[in-house]
């Protein structure tokens, strides 16, 4: 059994997660997206997807990344011809 590093519930299935050279232990993974997904730094939604990195600052969407920085990031994939 293992102990969540979030909310500290004792469950026989925890599992671990890596990342940033720390290991973390986690019951589910809404608890593993709680501690370690970065937030929009526009509207504060935890990033559990792709989301956009733009110097250096993690927003969810092109939309809120534009929002901050009036940049023309597009988190639409670029296809090559």
């Amino acid at each position: 059994m293992g102990i969540c590093d979030f909310c500290g519930n004792n469950y026989e299935k925890t599992f671990e997660v890596r990342s940033g050279g720390k290991t973390f232990t986690f019951d589910c993974l809404e608890c593993a997206a709680h501690a370690i997904a970065p937030e929009c730094e526009h509207c504060g939604c935890l990033i559990i997807g792709h989301g956009v990195e733009s110097g250096g600052r993690y927003f969810c969407c092109e939309h809120c990344e534009r929002a901050v920085r009036q940049s023309a990031v597009s988190d639409e994939p670029v296809l090559e011809t």
